[in-house]
């Protein structure tokens, strides 16, 4: 295996654990919305968190297209 293919394959594992994390948010923001007015005051967290995650698995997915596209 070469290093390229090796960091491509740590990068696929990288975005999997990370979506699956992802997941989760996008339920407990779900959850905490349906909740509302209780517990109004982590909202605010739980999305920057939410957002964050999603941000960052984005710049992954398009980080893993250029070194596919190579």
């Amino acid at each position: 295996m070469t290093q390229a293919s090796v960091d491509v394959e740590e990068l696929k594992t990288q975005i999997r654990r990370l979506n699956s994390k992802a997941g989760q948010m996008k339920m407990d923001l779900h959850d905490l919305a349906e909740g509302l007015p209780t517990n109004y005051q982590q909202l605010m967290d739980v999305a920057a968190e939410t957002y964050e995650i999603f941000r960052k698995l984005d710049e992954m997915k398009q980080q893993l297209k250029q070194m596919e596209g190579k």
